[in-house]
């Protein structure tokens, strides 16, 4: 599943320049982009994430799976989708960017609760601040994080950074993964 990923990933997802032409979050100029979004929404895409993200996660015994929204959403859903098929189920929430500011104000959407056990996830990270952001926004609501799982990372330091704030936490794929890959098919 992981390899047919990264394939996907690289045709739909991933782009590389010799120069560094793309701006990131950070303001950052980089030689890669990943936008996961053309992956994770695609059916196949949703399927192949959501089972490599419930095997990472299933031996952590969490309620829940989400993260800021909108690039953990689709890994969130896709997760709980293939978290009921394989008979343990976990359910997906979303954390907002910014607090609703009528009805219940809140931070999170989605049956979680204070005291339960949830694992952060988020799309790409360069440097980790949304994955951490999740993760202080989560346990401001009182969840407990035990992990986080990032679908792709660049590896500039987001990962350590984030062990910074949850012991547990790992990648789906690297960007040495997609370059590899990408190399085979220019």
């Amino acid at each position: 599943m992981k390899e047919e990923l990264i394939e996907m990933l690289c045709r739909k997802s991933f782009q590389f320049s010799d120069e560094p032409i793309f701006k990131l979050v950070s303001g950052q100029m980089s030689q890669f982009y990943v936008n996961c979004k053309p992956t994770t929404l695609n059916a196949r895409g949703m399927y192949l994430v959501g089972h490599l993200i419930f095997n990472r996660i299933k031996d952590y015994h969490v309620n829940g799976i989400g993260g800021l929204t909108f690039g953990a959403d689709p890994l969130a859903v896709a997760t709980a989708f293939a978290s009921e098929l394989n008979g343990q189920p976990i359910d997906a929430f979303s954390i907002r960017k910014n607090q609703k500011d009528h009805g219940i104000v809140k931070w999170i959407e989605g049956e979680v609760h204070a005291g339960q056990r949830v694992a952060i996830v988020d799309d790409v990270a360069t440097t980790g601040g949304s994955t951490i952001k999740a993760i202080e926004r989560a346990r401001s609501e009182g969840l407990e994080v035990v992990t986080a799982v990032v679908l792709v990372d660049r590896q500039e330091g987001g990962l350590d950074n984030i062990r910074k704030h949850v012991e547990v936490v790992s990648s789906i794929i690297t960007r040495d993964d997609l370059m590899e890959r990408y190399k085979t098919l220019i």
